[in-house]
């Protein structure tokens, strides 16, 4: 058996053995493997082929390969793309690794060539006629084996040669070929081909018995079924038990567990035995079991049990957001008549008002209060109408829209269930998601929300549905009209300061790594971050200069730079923050005639803005700058129009109209800006300008003004009074039907500003202007440089009326 001994390149495979028998294609990829090739094709183009004992190991070493191979030649070698090579090999004889050569740059050893040994008796002869009747027999079994496999196996008389042809066609595992492999007696190694033919011999007449019972019970319309009925002939052969059978049975107990609607349950029941009827293969069958699953896991009867302790929502509510009175009553108002009438529908509540407020986290509040379970949707940017109510089913991958998703989420049929930024919503070619939106927020219809997957009734009425938005504007009538607005204005410096204290410090001292010992943060740091470093309605820009400030105390902390405790005063806060970002530059901007303070509201809180006027040598025309809306513009028409019919009472030279151009400007000119509240304030501005009476610094305005004179009522009141306060106004000329806005600020905000009411524009200009405004005496040439006189600060003092001026003829 024993054969020369060569040294010769080595091939390592994967997932296969060569046999010693007839030609083979192998592809060769592998850096070592290429170079093998190539150095057995320089030489005499033998080379061996080891199996790897684990096909996943991408270079092995000597110790991860098998120590018996073949031998083979290389008939031709072509190559590939992706730098491959096709070589087909001839096999020689089975080797023996005696020693490793060296690995690098290919594997090369010493091997020892195994001779076949020559056999003969009547005991060979039976095993190899035994050995071809298997083989036959698992020709004609085996409808992919060509017949003329029939004609090698008969013409071979060589019992080595014909058991390493059958083994290399064997349906086995590579082990169980490697051990053939390193069979070398010829007997041992044919009797363990002919026990493993038995065996496959044995596999296909059960696989062909089991086609030959379904085809016989199957006709053309049931071929679909073809899987599923050879699965219960295989079952039935092994005497396991229907595993499908037990899977319905248990799906029919969930659906009665999960007490649904006896409607729902009819159609889950239906569906499952449509289920019941399909192959498992069946793309249907998928789709038909995503369905059930999501009836059954919906929480058509769970509920979470209220808290419907007021007292106990009240401490909650206040621990958690400081303010928001009007809100916190509305809550707690829906708790007390819950407690009192068990069935009432949950309302449906639209939160409105600037960024950073607590819109959204009240909503987690108000589902700790209540002891239910919180889910919150965004709905900014949402453009198609499925993500409310899903898609239908027709379509591959269709699943519920985000509201039955929200609730699956929750696990009971009450959640809180936040809508958020409402406003952002979009609408395009896949529908309008807001329209979807009205049945999910109607009283009077959401008892029986139907999903377009789900095709069925479920019942939202028990959901605490929670809207946010930073305006009213975007949101469509029809659901606007289905939600109770609840408006949320921004904080005075004093909120924001309590707010810091309760909330925002101590998160910001934990979140950072301090504690009390390491940073203290006084009222005046607090004050003048508000105040230089905010400019916002909320407190989100606040609760990121804390963090600011809390970071460049632990980066000393960590440092080892300070020692004990730091005491951030209102002085350090400049140090640590920078230069001051927003400035009370009022009474500088004012100190000219020309300009005048106003008021506005924006969708973020309430602001101040300066118009501006001036004059040049020109023909009468009015320029307008600042992107003004069209709103704006006919206010400025208006306010020039009404100047122009009064010039004798505010001794304005008639024939400034006619050799000048006015030019009216509102800074910030990147920002648009509309609305009739500016109309006082460009009248203002205008007459301060042909009069050259510089505006009252302390003083700003707001109010839509007529041609005749009328001051209209506006809205934004609170956001107005507020931006006014943060700029240090003293003075505030509104309508006089704005006067009853002015509870929605509360007793409990303390304002340093005095509020004056008018009906009239005359009223107004004697304000901003001087009492002697309207008595007909003109003052000297326009002269830009006038300082206006300073006044005394304006005290605190309980809103008045002023005393209307007779009309001007």
């Amino acid at each position: 058996m024993t054969g020369k001994i060569v040294e010769i390149p080595l091939l390592a495979i994967r997932n296969t053995v060569i046999f010693p028998v007839l030609a083979f294609p192998i592809n060769v990829g592998r850096d070592k493997s290429l170079k093998a090739v190539d150095r057995s094709m320089e030489n005499d183009r033998l080379m061996g082929i080891v199996a790897q004992t684990d096909a996943k190991i991408e270079d092995p070493d000597t110790g991860e390969l098998h120590q018996v191979g073949t031998a083979v030649k290389i008939l031709k070698s072509v190559k590939m793309p992706g730098n491959k090579l096709n070589v087909i090999i001839q096999g020689l004889s089975r080797i023996k690794i005696l020693e490793y050569i060296h690995t690098e740059p290919y594997l090369k050893a010493r091997v020892e060539m195994i001779d076949e040994q020559e056999i003969k008796g009547v005991e060979v002869n039976a095993l190899l006629m035994n050995l071809r009747e298997q083989a036959q027999r698992i020709i004609e079994l085996s409808p992919h084996i060509p017949s003329e496999a029939s004609f090698l196996v008969k013409s071979i008389d060589n019992p080595a040669i014909l058991s390493d042809i059958v083994a290399s066609n064997l349906s086995v595992s590579v082990e169980e070929k490697q051990e053939l492999l390193e069979t070398l007696d010829v007997q041992e190694r044919i009797e363990k081909v002919v026990a493993l033919l038995n065996k496959e011999i044995q596999v296909l007449e059960l696989s062909n018995k089991i086609q030959s019972e379904v085809k016989g019970e199957m006709d053309k319309a049931q071929r679909e079924y073809f899987l599923r009925e050879q699965m219960k002939a295989i079952q039935k052969e092994l005497g396991e038990v229907d595993e499908r059978q037990e899977e319905f049975e248990e799906l029919k107990r969930s659906i009665k567990k999960a007490r649904m609607p006896k409607e729902v349950e009819k159609v889950a029941l239906k569906e499952l035995r449509r289920m019941s009827r399909m192959s498992p293969g069946a793309a249907e069958y998928t789709v038909a079991r995503t369905y059930l699953d999501w009836l059954i896991e919906l929480p058509w009867e769970k509920s979470s049990d209220d808290n419907l302790d007021i007292h106990h929502a009240s401490d909650i509510l206040d621990e958690d957001h400081y303010g928001l009175g009007k809100v916190k009553q509305r809550i707690l108002e829906y708790l007390a008549v819950r407690k009192l009438k068990d069935d009432m529908k949950g309302p449906i509540l639209c939160l409105v008002g600037p960024p950073g407020v607590g819109k959204t986290s009240l909503g987690k509040s108000v589902a700790r209060s209540m002891g239910r379970e919180f889910i919150r949707m965004s709905l900014g940017g949402v453009r198609d109408e499925a993500e409310i109510r899903g898609h239908r089913r027709t379509y591959i991958g269709s699943l519920p829209g985000r509201v039955i998703k929200g609730i699956k989420r929750a696990g009971t049929n009450n959640p809180v269930f936040i809508l958020d930024e409402i406003d952002k919503l979009g609408a395009d070619y896949r529908g309008d998601p807001s329209s979807a939106l009205l049945e999910v927020l109607d009283p009077e219809q959401n008892n029986a929300f139907s999903d377009h997957y789900l095709e069925v009734d479920f019942d939202l009425s028990k959901v605490l549905f929670i809207a946010t938005a930073n305006q009213m504007g975007p949101i469509p009538g029809p659901l606007r009209d289905r939600m109770e607005v609840l408006e949320l204005p921004g904080y005075t410096e004093e909120e924001k300061l309590k707010i810091a204290r309760r909330h925002l410090v101590d998160e910001n001292i934990e979140n950072h790594g301090l504690t009390d010992e390491h940073i203290e943060l006084t009222d005046e740091c607090i004050l003048t971050l508000i105040a230089s470093y905010t400019r916002e309605a909320g407190v989100r820009q606040l609760k990121r200069e804390i963090a600011s400030v809390c970071r460049s105390v632990a980066k000393d902390v960590a440092a080892g730079d300070v020692e004990g405790k730091v005491v951030v005063t209102g002085e350090m806060v400049q140090e640590i923050r920078g230069p001051i970002k927003f400035f009370k530059d009022v009474a500088e901007r004012t100190a000219y005639s020309g300009v005048a303070t106003g008021l506005a509201w924006t969708p973020v809180g309430g602001d101040i803005l300066f118009i501006e006027a001036t004059m040049m040598k020109g023909h009468g025309k009015m320029i307008l700058t600042g992107q003004m809306g069209d709103v704006m513009k006919e206010s400025a028409t208006a306010s020039m129009s009404f100047v122009r019919s009064h010039i004798d009472d505010l001794g304005i030279d008639p024939e400034v109209f006619e050799k000048r151009d006015i030019h009216i400007h509102i800074p910030a000119g990147a920002i648009p800006k509309d609305g009739p509240s500016a109309g006082v304030t460009m009248t203002t501005a205008i007459v301060s300008l042909l009069t050259d009476r510089p505006v009252n610094h302390e003083l700003a305005m707001t109010g839509e003004i007529t041609l005749r004179g009328h001051v209209l009522a506006v809205g934004g009141i609170k956001e107005k009074v507020l931006a006014a306060a943060r700029a240090g106004i003293k003075l505030v000329v509104m309508p006089d039907k704005c006067e009853k806005d002015l509870i929605e600020i509360g007793d409990e905000v303390e304002l340093d500003v005095e509020f004056t009411f008018v009906n009239r524009i005359e009223q107004v200009l004697k304000f901003a202007l001087g009492d002697d405004i309207l008595d007909g005496t003109k003052k000297g040439e326009w002269a830009a440089k006038a300082k206006p006189k300073k006044k005394a600060p304006a005290k605190r003092k309980s809103p008045q009326k002023a005393t209307p001026p007779a009309a001007p003829a």
